[in-house]
């Protein structure tokens, strides 16, 4: 126990003070804008502690980046995020193709409203992600997240924010990236914990701020040796720890591919499913699963009512000076009302995302 004596005590410890000016020191620099000069290198990062605006991705759908077709066809798309895609969705023999023909379309398309991601090549193979990153970074309107997939280890975090640096040298770049990271192994699951702490971590200090975690359920399958099937009732544990995580850490966690793109109700059940364990969005690999999935993932309306309700309830009891009180039946408490407002702020941000330009 920390008695006024003891502290009294410990402040007269050199060494004491030299733990309270470290700790001083790092509260600082996550409460105040850095700037950071590295090699002739200077980026203007807001610190971690600021709030990054939120970016709804109810659907993140998978876009192949050599594809300029598919690409052209996002404009039309009420996604709230296109990936482009040069990993998974491209042949070995098309991936210069892909990362040139991403840069093209990041420059060429309008997509005010709608989350610009590019998934680059797995960092265990270091000489595609390297070149990916080289060639996607010269465009003139930067992608607004990068993804990152099969992340199994926190070192793989560092690498990603040396080599972004590096191709983001001598740009003036004022906001951070957001970056997106896919979980697909069992020891990428087992190392979460290690793997988004350092990730907020690099964030203080780096071209990218962590936003989100992406469960890569089908590579997930293949490394544990399970068999897929339509319930998913395999990957229940995978499914809940990575939400669990990712949210212990305040970011987004977006759910599994449903593979069968015909199959509308399994979608739906699925959907809800994802949303009611806390998942914030889901992978689509077909534009006809869009709206579906982004239904699933918004506040009802009756939802919103009840959050607005509540909301301005808690705040009349507040003038009045009174305590606990009920609403509808139920008891209020801090986290009712915290759910309550977040109900508001994601119907606040969908609307705002979905407004026409």
């Amino acid at each position: 126990m920390i008695t006024l004596r003891n502290f009294r005590f410990q402040l007269q410890r050199p060494a004491s003070w030299r733990m309270l000016l470290s700790k001083w020191t790092e509260i600082n620099v996550n409460l105040t804008s850095i700037t950071r000069t590295h090699q002739s290198r200077t980026y203007c990062l807001q610190a971690a502690a600021s709030s990054p605006t939120y970016t709804p991705r109810r659907a993140m759908l998978y876009v192949p980046g050599n594809d300029e077709r598919k690409l052209k066809k996002i404009t039309t798309l009420q996604a709230d995020c296109a990936c482009m895609d040069c990993e998974d969705g491209v042949a070995l023999n098309r991936k210069e193709e892909a990362r040139h023909t991403i840069l093209k379309m990041l420059d060429d398309l309008e997509l005010p409203h709608l989350d610009r991601a590019v998934r680059i090549n797995s960092v265990d193979n270091p000489t595609l992600a390297e070149e990916d990153l080289k060639v996607i970074m010269q465009a003139k309107k930067l992608p607004a997240t990068l993804m990152v997939p099969k992340v199994n280890e926190a070192e793989q975090l560092t690498w990603v924010s040396e080599k972004l640096r590096e191709a983001l040298s001598g740009r003036d770049v004022a906001e951070q990236m957001k970056l997106v990271i896919f979980i697909e192994s069992a020891i990428a699951l087992l190392s979460l914990r290690e793997i988004l702490a350092r990730g907020v971590q690099l964030s203080r200090d780096s071209p990218f701020v962590l936003d989100g975690v992406v469960f890569g359920s089908d590579d997930f399958c293949a490394d544990i040796g399970a068999t897929r099937t339509a319930d998913a009732s395999e990957l229940l544990y995978a499914r809940q720890k990575v939400v669990t995580t990712a949210k212990a850490f305040q970011l987004q966690a977006i759910d599994l591919v449903h593979i069968d793109f015909k199959d509308s109700e399994g979608l739906r059940k699925q959907s809800l499913e994802g949303a009611r364990m806390g998942f914030t969005g889901k992978q689509v690999i077909h534009p006809n699963q869009v709206a579906i999935v982004q239904e699933c993932f918004s506040p009802s309306p009756e939802k919103i009512d009840w959050a607005t309700e509540l909301v301005k309830a808690f705040e009349a009891h507040q003038e009045s000076g009174k305590g606990a009180f009920t609403f509808r039946g139920s008891m209020i408490d801090m986290p009712l009302l915290l759910q309550a407002k977040n109900v508001l702020k994601l119907s606040q941000t969908v609307s705002r995302h979905s407004a026409p330009s």
